[in-house]
């Protein structure tokens, strides 16, 4: 054998173990490549029914806000018809505050009138027990 041909095998051998060693190398990557495939797969689907169920969610919360929307014009309307409503009672409240307080004023002087009125029935009973004591003493 001659130098070239031992080269040869020396080469040979180094490609076999190099073979050897990449081949379960090579087949790892081979099942990891087709692990990743299914699981990019799966994402894939599962992003397709995340997307639909986002699609039929955006159509219910459009809709939920085009009822809100028209609830809160509805509700607007109906509380500028009753405005004059609640105008109405604060003026009423005032005008009950006012009738309170001139109550208030014509009881005081009625009370008043009243407590001058039993004064003079005090002193005219007075006046007409002396009138009488005195008609009595002189006969």
């Amino acid at each position: 054998m001659s130098g070239g041909e031992v080269a040869a095998i020396i080469a040979a051998i180094a490609f076999v173990v190099l073979v050897a060693f990449c081949v379960p190398i090579l087949i790892k990557a081979s099942k990891t490549m087709d692990q990743l495939s299914k699981t990019i797969d799966e994402t894939n689907r599962t992003i397709n029914v995340v997307t639909k169920d986002v699609e039929v969610l955006t159509d219910q919360v459009e809709g939920l806000l085009v009822k809100s929307n028209e609830l809160l014009a509805d509700v607007t309307k109906k509380v500028e018809t009753i405005d004059p409503l609640f105008d109405a009672v604060a003026d009423l409240s005032v005008t009950v505050s006012d009738l309170n307080y001139s109550s208030r004023n014509m009881a005081t002087k009625v009370g008043g009138i009243g407590r001058n009125a039993a004064k003079a029935t005090v002193a005219s009973k007075l006046a007409g027990s002396a009138l009488h004591f005195m008609r009595n003493k002189k006969k």
